[in-house]
Order: C-alpha cells, then sequence, then structure tokens
C-alpha cells in the first residue's frame, strides 16, 4: 500500500507541474485554432480503407451525421488529413457508439488517433500510415503504440515503471528511461487485469463509459508528446520520431463519433 501510495503521490506532483507547463504553452495563439473537422462535412480529409482504398468508401464507414462524424467498422481503415502538421495541441472529443463489427464484435471497442503520419497509405498492415498512436480503446485509451517499421524512422522514449500490465511497458514518472521502435507503452493507470473484452471498465479508468463523451488532448510539442484524457495527463514521451506528419482516426471494427477535432499552433521550437 505504501509502494501504491508514493507512485500515486509522485504522479500527482508530476502531473500538477506537467499541466502548469501545458497550460502555458497550449494558450499560445488561441485565435488561431484550426478546426480540422467544421462540423458539415470532412473537408480536408480523405478516406482510405483496407479493401476499397483511397476515396472509395461503399459502406459509408466515414459520415458526417448531426454535426458529428460517424466512424461505423464495417471495414477497417482511417480518415487521414490532407495537410502534415507539427507543434500542436490536438483536442478531440468522442464518445463510443453501440455498434461493433466482425472480428470484434465482442471485443473492448477500438480506435485511435494516429499522428507524425509519414509515408505511404497502408504502409503499415495494408490500412494505415506508419505513425505514433494514441490509443482509444475500452481501459487503455491514452496508450502509445508504435506504427513504425521497426527502425529509428518512428521511435519514441519514456519512463516506465518495473512491472508490466497485459504484457506491455507502463508510463511511470521517474521511472526506468527506455526507448521504443515498436509495442506499446500502457497509460500510467491501465487496469493489470484489462481484458479484450467489451465494455470493459479498469478500477482506475478516467475514460468515460459508451455514450459520454470524453475529451482528449494530444500535445506534440517538438519531440515531445502529451496526452491528456478528460483533463489528467496519462502519458508522455520524449524524443520522439517523427515530430511532423498527418493525423489519422481509425476505424477497427467499433462505432465511434467525434463532434470536435481541433488543431492549436504552439510556438516552433
Amino acid at each position: 500500500m505504501k509502494k501504491i501510495f508514493f507512485i500515486g503521490a509522485l504522479f500527482i506532483c508530476f502531473s500538477i507541474t506537467a499541466s502548469s507547463q501545458v497550460s502555458k504553452k497550449s494558450t499560445h495563439r488561441l485565435s488561431s485554432i484550426i478546426h480540422l473537422f467544421n462540423g458539415k462535412n470532412l473537408n480536408g480529409w480523405y478516406t482510405f480503407l483496407q479493401k476499397s482504398g483511397r476515396d472509395k468508401d461503399p459502406q459509408k464507414v466515414f459520415s458526417v451525421t448531426n454535426g458529428m462524424i460517424h466512424i461505423g467498422g464495417e471495414e477497417w481503415g482511417c480518415i487521414t488529413t490532407n495537410k502534415e502538421f507539427k507543434n500542436y495541441r490536438l483536442v478531440a472529443e468522442f464518445k463510443w457508439g453501440g455498434k461493433t463489427y466482425a472480428p470484434r464484435i465482442s471485443n473492448a471497442r477500438d480506435c485511435g488517433i494516429l499522428l507524425h503520419s509519414q509515408g505511404p497509405d497502408g504502409g503499415s498492415q495494408g490500412i494505415w500510415m506508419r505513425s505514433i498512436e494514441c490509443q482509444v480503446i475500452e481501459g487503455g485509451t491514452g496508450d502509445f503504440i508504435v506504427v513504425g517499421d521497426s527502425s529509428d524512422a518512428f521511435q519514441l522514449t519514456t519512463t516506465v515503471a518495473k512491472e508490466k500490465t497485459d504484457d506491455s511497458y507502463v508510463y511511470q514518472p521517474g521511472g526506468d528511461t527506455m526507448k521504443f521502435i515498436s509495442d506499446r507503452v500502457n497509460w500510467y493507470a491501465r487496469d493489470a487485469g484489462w481484458k479484450d473484452t467489451i465494455g470493459f471498465r479498469g478500477t482506475h479508468d478516467i475514460e468515460k463509459p459508451m455514450g459520454e463523451w470524453n475529451i482528449m488532448e494530444c500535445i506534440a510539442d517538438g519531440n515531445e508528446l502529451t496526452v491528456i484524457l478528460n483533463g489528467t495527463i496519462v502519458n508522455h514521451a520524449f524524443n520522439v520520431k517523427p515530430t511532423s506528419g498527418h493525423i489519422q482516426i481509425q476505424a477497427e471494427g467499433a462505432e465511434i463519433l467525434f463532434r470536435r477535432v481541433d488543431l492549436i499552433p504552439l510556438p516552433s521550437k
């Protein structure tokens, strides 16, 4: 119990400090907010689907309904920004819908926001550009995944706990420094008993249940990445490569809606 309390106290101190630093940087040029989603259509994005390819979406996996981006899971793929970005604070508001599709009908609802995406469409698994993923999945929202080619071209470094969760390293402020060119880094309180089952809820989950809105912030500040979920810093990395690229939002067999996708530029380092 003492060890758990110490780690928790350490994280709270880190969160207060980091939140202050992030707040100072993210308030820069608020008037220059870029609305990546205009509330009406998918202008500024293109679709890419595993089977259908680019700008071909016969099942309407991606659509805009009632002022929201509606992503189904009938086919795996993504929407990708036409432009590349660097040095920004990305703010996305999302909630899970109720539908799931094969092969993940009974699995945890899954999605993801892929940053610094580079290379050809479908470069990873024939579906996504290679990138650094800020995971969105029930119980694991805020995990990092290096969607790279196992080279130094796509990498991140962070501090991790000695003990793994779900066979993956776990982010811990003040922990052991480790570099990743593949694999994932779980957010700091991902449940040790996490199961890939629909509706999974962990003891310390910060993500809200299906049907409730969440705010996820991905801050790309030079070669650092910070993920804030519903006001709490859940993951942080440095020495990130690359530091710029397209932004992708995935479709992975679960219905999800986004009502806001805004980008706030930060000063260049």
